[in-house]
C-alpha cells in the first residue's frame, strides 16, 4: 500500500478505535439485516472522528484515494465502508471517470441500500454531473442484472437538481418499471419524487402511462406530486 494510503486507513482505524458502543452495534446491524458487523459508531460521531482523523491529509492521487477506500471497504465493519464512500467524496475533485468505473466494484461488494446510496450522494452524483461522458457507465450499469447496480444508475442524479437530465432518469425508471425488486422500485420511486421538483409533468405523465406501478415507487412519487 502506498505511504498516502496507509496513512488516511491507519489514521481512520485509530480514529474508531475504542469508540463504538455494543448496545448501538446490535441494534445496527440488526436493522440492516446483518448484513455487516458494526463497531456501534453514531454518524455524527463519524463524521466528526472522521474529519479529525483526516484534517492533515494532503491531496492524494486518484490512484492513492481509490487504494485506501479499497481497502477500508473489505475492513469488516461497516462504519470503514461508510468511510470509504466519505473519502472519496473528500477528495472527490482528483476523481474522475476511472474512479466511477472502479465505484462499480464498491456497489457490488457487501451490497446493501446504505452503502450502495452513500456512494452515491458522495461520489455518483457529483461525477455524473461533473461528466456527462458518464452516460454510457450508466447504461451499462442499467443493463446489468445487478439490483444494486441498476439502484445505483436510477439515483445517479439524486441532487443535480437544475442540471438533472429528465429523459434520461424517466428513460431509466421506465426500463425498470416492471422489476419486481423492492429496492429497484424505491429507487424508481425517489428518482420520480425528486423530479417533481424539476418537472412536474413529466412524472404525472410517466404515472398515467403506468398505470400498474409498483406501489412502493407510486406512493414516493405521489409524496412528491402532493408538496408541489
Amino acid at each position: 500500500m502506498g505511504k498516502w494510503a496507509n496513512q488516511a486507513v491507519s489514521q481512520t482505524k485509530m480514529a474508531f478505535q475504542n469508540a463504538g458502543n455494543k448496545t448501538v452495534a446490535r441494534g445496527a446491524a440488526n436493522y440492516m439485516k446483518s448484513v455487516s458487523p458494526f463497531l456501534g459508531i453514531s454518524a455524527p460521531k463519524r463524521n466528526k472522528l472522521q474529519k479529525k482523523a483526516w484534517q492533515d491529509l494532503e491531496i492524494p492521487s486518484e490512484s492513492e484515494l481509490l487504494l485506501a477506500a479499497s481497502t477500508l471497504w473489505k475492513l469488516p465493519e461497516r462504519e470503514y465502508q461508510y468511510a470509504g464512500a466519505d473519502l472519496i467524496g473528500k477528495f472527490i475533485q482528483v476523481c474522475t471517470l476511472v474512479t466511477l468505473n472502479r465505484v462499480k466494484v464498491l456497489i457490488t461488494s457487501k451490497s446493501w441500500w446504505d452503502s450502495v446510496d452513500n456512494l452515491g450522494s458522495k461520489v455518483i452524483s457529483p461525477l455524473t454531473l461533473k461528466f456527462p461522458q458518464s452516460r454510457k457507465i450508466i447504461e451499462l450499469w442499467s443493463n446489468s442484472k445487478n439490483i444494486w447496480l441498476i439502484r445505483a444508475a436510477i439515483q445517479h442524479q439524486r441532487g443535480h437538481k437544475k442540471n438533472t437530465d429528465v429523459d434520461f432518469v424517466i428513460s431509466l425508471c421506465q426500463k425498470h418499471v416492471n422489476n419486481p425488486e423492492f429496492f429497484v422500485s424505491k429507487a424508481i420511486g425517489w428518482a420520480l419524487r425528486d423530479l417533481t421538483k424539476i418537472d412536474a409533468w413529466a412524472v404525472k405523465i410517466f404515472l398515467r402511462e403506468n398505470p400498474k406501478l409498483n406501489k412502493v415507487a407510486l406512493r414516493e412519487a405521489q409524496k412528491g406530486l402532493n408538496r408541489i
